[in-house]
């Protein structure tokens, strides 16, 4: 770490990232976003944005559960729990009955609210309320690192697993007539998407996390002409409102997660704009 740190200082402006933390903060964007706007195409893609959200709601329960347990390492029960959770939400939504929406609706809820009721029975609340809003200035080196292995799993496994799952998405009666195993794919998306949310709740925030998977996706697709170039643009404006936010929220003294998140927001505001201006020039 020292290396890139040294490297950091050579390039970066030392008024903004002349402290370790800043730099950590930094890294740990570059190395979330990517990640995340991947996912979040698919998610997109799949009509899942309710299903991220549902998970990071049901972060407070994870954590709840693990203080019972008498866990000590909370990113390993959200991990855990997430994934659980999230096999339990596709298996109920593939059972039918109630529509997919309701469906998560009802696990979102009562995650939270099971979360909330074990912290606070515990007297526990206080310790673990800032997993609602994250702190990203508070990651450590040892947290990158396993950001970075996460970052280098997930982009082996989309590599290699995208053809798939787009085909999952968009047609999963052809999927199935090409031998595709659609159940599987479906699982193992999810469950990707749980370890996903569950590694960047802690700095996100269970408030923001969904905004963050969600909006650089819905950005990029409204100037996207192509697959590629929808995870090409939704990465490039991840990335760009992770470093705006980070360097915006200092001066103002602001929550970093809100601001990397409200850039985001003004991303896909520009790009409805874009959009619907070719869409007029094309028409006329």
């Amino acid at each position: 770490m020292d290396i890139i740190y040294q490297i950091m200082d050579a390039v970066l402006p030392a008024s903004l990232f002349q402290y370790t933390f800043m730099k950590n903060a930094l890294l740990a964007l570059l190395l979330l976003t990517p990640l995340l706007a991947l996912l979040g195409t698919m998610a997109v893609n799949k009509r899942m944005a309710f299903f991220s959200d549902a998970l990071g709601h049901s972060a407070l329960a994870g954590v709840g559960i693990g203080v019972l347990l008498g866990v000590s390492n909370i990113t390993l029960i959200l991990v855990v729990f997430g994934i659980l959770f999230a096999l339990l939400i596709t298996r109920v939504n593939r059972t039918g009955g109630a529509s997919a929406d309701t469906t998560i609706s009802v696990f979102s809820s009562a995650g939270i609210a099971l979360g909330l009721l074990i912290l606070s029975g515990s007297g526990k609340y206080s310790k673990y309320s800032s997993i609602l809003v994250g702190d990203i200035l508070a990651i450590t080196a040892a947290d990158i690192r396993w950001l970075a292995i996460a970052l280098l799993v997930g982009l082996i496994l989309w590599i290699f697993t995208y053809n798939r799952l787009l085909l999952t998405a968009v047609n999963p009666q052809l999927a199935q007539s090409r031998g595709i195993p659609v159940r599987a794919m479906e699982y193992g998306f999810v469950i990707l998407v749980a370890v996903a949310v569950m590694l960047s709740i802690r700095w996100v925030g269970v408030l923001l996390i969904n905004a963050l998977l969600i909006l650089p996706a819905a950005a990029a697709r409204n100037i996207a002409r192509s697959a590629a170039q929808h995870a090409l643009f939704s990465v490039i404006i991840s990335l760009l409102s992770g470093v705006v936010g980070l360097c915006v929220s200092i001066p103002l003294g602001t929550g970093v997660g809100a601001a990397v998140v409200l850039c985001a927001a003004v991303c896909y505001a520009v790009t409805l704009l874009i959009a619907r201006l070719l869409g007029r020039r094309a028409q006329a």
